[in-house]
């Protein structure tokens, strides 16, 4: 299915190169809001998209997150990643941070990030500053704050969808919608009682965010920004994308600062055609289609979008830069199956399983030789070496630069990873032996060979990154 799926985007791609070059100059239409079919296109292909202005948001939060900003951008806790695209290395344009529960990660484009951790009950996490500490529990606020205004939000639309579907005409949203980017400013909330609730642990488990990637960019400071090739939107921070790496169907939340500056001023919308560049936006597009106008919103301080249920699958987004230097926090519910420290503390612990110390002579020696057993412990050696122990020391330093919460959780990480290594050499040694039945025998070298070859090719990669 994944193959199939794979072949499918492939081919897509193509037809977009193709339909790009024939293009040329004619680029596809998008709207903006100061064009007339702005909300009905809004109301009929991008209906998820949620929006709200930051006159809805308590004034005190606003002060709070947007100091935490400030302080991390002073204490330089902002940094490029490096990422991998197809086999090459890039470094990002945005400069980054991932602040969320302790032990949890964030993986995209090959690189896994770390969160610096929100101060939580029940751990110790020392801070390098109160500032930083201040900052990280300002984003937490944040997040709890979030994750209601998303849980209100998809109770919402459940709401319009079991309308839709009881009433044999379609309810007009147009208000919902219009009222987003005017004078209201939000979707105006459902009254308690009336909503048709959908399952607690569903609505929770798509809006209980676990972690924020922070964003910063100052487009002055940048040499070149890619031009959005499709709609013609001109300059890029961050190019056509979906968010990887989330629970299926969970809102994204975001909360968007630009340090306006009174020196730019919004061009008068009657002398513009298309989006102001002084102005940080949102474009959206339906992903895969060629007919569908495109939209370009517009970012100002303190306002919030929120992507609810498929719309990250059906739909790509990307960031149109502005003139001013821009945060971003994007609230996530990150896909924590394999990403938690408690998960590959587990893994280890599972494979270490295998390991027996002789009572008198203290010698190590494996419990079993099964195939299945040998492959299971040798892919839990290659995934915390590269999912994690090389992931982090890559580019993990920096963390230091807010807590060293992480070099304990790491220095124990390769102790399992030595006690691993000793397993795949006690491994080579028994199957030298010949006592062994020489199916059994053939079998267990054929499956650790090709996890061997995996590794070596691997640390070949790493090296030379």
């Amino acid at each position: 299915g994944t193959m199939k799926r794979r072949a499918g985007e492939r081919e897509k791609e193509l037809k977009k190169k193709k339909l790009l070059e024939e293009l040329g100059e004619n680029r596809l239409p998008y709207l903006t809001p100061a064009d007339a079919d702005f909300h009905q296109l809004w109301k009929t292909k991008y209906s998820k998209l949620i929006f709200r202005k930051s006159d809805t948001v308590p004034e005190e939060l606003h002060q709070m997150v947007q100091e935490s900003f400030l302080t991390l951008r002073e204490h330089n806790c902002f940094f490029q990643d490096l990422v991998r695209i197809k086999g090459k290395d890039f470094l990002t344009p945005v400069s980054r941070i991932l602040i969320g529960n302790p032990g949890c990660t964030y993986k995209y484009l090959n690189t896994r990030l770390f969160t610096v951790p929100w101060p939580s009950e029940g751990y110790d996490i020392k801070y390098c500053s109160p500032q930083i500490h201040d900052a990280c529990k300002a984003l937490m606020r944040l997040n709890n704050y979030l994750h209601i205004e998303a849980a209100e939000a998809l109770q919402e639309q459940n709401l319009f969808e079991t309308k839709e579907m009881k009433d044999t005409t379609v309810i007009d949203r147009q208000q919902s919608f219009a009222t987003s980017l005017t004078e209201q400013g939000s979707v105006s909330k459902v009254q308690s009682g009336v909503c048709v609730p959908e399952d607690d642990r569903s609505l929770k488990n798509r809006t209980s965010y676990n972690l924020t990637l922070l964003n910063y960019m100052d487009p002055l400071q940048m040499l070149y920004l890619k031009q959005e090739p499709y709609f013609g939107m001109g300059n890029m921070a961050v190019s056509w994308h979906h968010d990887e790496n989330l629970v299926e169907r969970s809102v994204v939340a975001v909360y968007s600062y630009s340090c306006e500056d009174s020196a730019i001023e919004e061009i008068n919308e009657q002398e513009l055609k298309g989006r102001d560049p002084g102005v940080w936006h949102v474009g959206l597009k339906v992903a895969w289609d060629i007919e569908t106008p495109g939209l370009a919103i517009p970012l100002h301080q303190g306002d919030i979008y929120l992507m609810l249920d498929d719309l990250n699958m059906t739909h790509q987004h990307c960031v149109l830069a502005g003139l001013s230097p821009r945060f971003s926090s994007t609230h996530r519910v990150a896909d924590s199956s394999r990403g938690t420290l408690e998960y590959i503390l587990g893994q280890c612990e599972l494979a270490l399983q295998n390991l027996q110390t002789d009572s008198d002579s203290m010698a190590l020696s494996l419990k079993s030789l099964e195939a299945a057993v040998v492959k299971q412990v040798e892919e839990i050696h290659n995934e915390v070496e590269f999912e994690w122990l090389r992931q982090f020391w890559f580019q993990g330093k920096r963390y230091l630069k807010c807590t060293d919460w992480w070099l304990k959780p790491m220095a124990k990480l390769e102790e399992f990873w030595r006690k691993m290594e000793i397993m795949t050499s006690l491994v080579l040694s028994e199957v030298r032996k010949e006592q062994q039945i020489e199916e059994q025998r053939n079998e267990t070298i054929s499956c650790f060979l090709l996890l061997l070859k995996e590794r070596q090719k691997l640390r070949k990669e790493w090296t030379a990154r």
